[in-house]
């Protein structure tokens, strides 16, 4: 029965050149790299930054020798608590969040001054010092009342502070503001004695409203009555009499009454006239 055949071992050349074909592959993938949407790349030389940003794309780099570290470019969300005090010394505890992005041409020199730990080692301090010097301007209620100028104050000091860092803040928030309960007990109770005082308000001016109207309907009673009196003369009376006297002519039934009186004795007229 014949023997299977048996393949050749691979020679010392084969495995050569598949060893040479795989150290190739690989060192084609350590010389090529890629910065996605809304990055730069930061190509470190042994540990040295080259201060290009490279932008989205392939690229290539010595093998072993570079290195690549790519920082977000696109608008990020940095938020932080930070507790300060007001102008009347109320403790205020406060959460900021701000919009931000890195100015691109920037990010070699933030990599290589701060690291791609900014938001701790920059961020997060400017914060902490912009929100205690611009809470410092305004008492506790300002802080409620005017908390549109507030926001402006904190927004325009913490651009100036990080603009040179290459760090460009869009908009900041004001998350929430939070006093002592003791300053929000006081809150509340003046809130109640306002809303009190301005129905009371509101009552009286009611009362003082029905008042005139009072007043108002008396004057024009009184001056219909006035102009009634003021219209009563002699001739008024004496045509009011004949309608009277007119008004008992169209009732009379045409009997003389058998009785009359005046400033004579009463006579009575049924007495037959004497005998002569």
């Amino acid at each position: 029965m014949p023997q299977p055949r048996q393949e050749p071992p691979p020679t010392k050349a084969a495995v050569t050149v598949i060893l040479l074909i795989a150290l190739a592959i690989t060192l084609l993938l350590m010389s090529t790299y890629t910065v996605g949407t809304g990055q730069r790349g930061v190509v470190l030389t042994f540990g040295n930054p080259n201060q290009i940003a490279m932008s989205e794309g392939l690229h290539f780099k010595y093998p072993i020798a570079q290195k690549v570290v790519k920082m977000d470019v696109k608008t990020q969300k940095y938020e932080a608590p930070s507790s300060s005090a007001s102008k009347d010394l109320q403790v205020v505890s406060t959460i900021i969040a701000v919009n931000y992005h890195l100015t691109p041409e920037s990010v070699p020199r933030l990599y290589q001054e701060i690291g791609v730990a900014y938001q701790d080692r920059v961020m997060q301090p400017a914060v902490q010092e912009v929100v205690k010097s611009a809470t410092a301007k305004f008492t506790a209620e300002e802080l409620i009342t005017k908390r549109p100028l507030v926001k402006e104050e904190i927004e325009t000091q913490l651009k100036d502070r990080l603009v040179d860092r290459g760090i460009i803040v869009e908009e900041i928030s004001i998350v929430n503001f939070d006093f002592s309960e003791s300053f929000n007990t006081a809150i509340e109770k003046k809130v109640t004695a306002e809303q009190n005082a301005l129905a009371a308000k509101n009552k009286l001016e009611q009362i003082r409203y029905e008042s005139e109207q009072a007043i108002t309907a008396a004057e024009g009673q009184a001056q219909a009555q006035a102009l009634l009196a003021s219209s009563v003369t002699t001739d008024t009376l004496e045509y009011q009499m004949l309608l009277n006297q007119r008004a008992a002519i169209d009732k009379w039934d045409g009997i003389l009454p058998q009785v009359t009186g005046g400033a004579t004795p009463f006579i009575d007229l049924r007495q037959e006239a004497p005998t002569q």
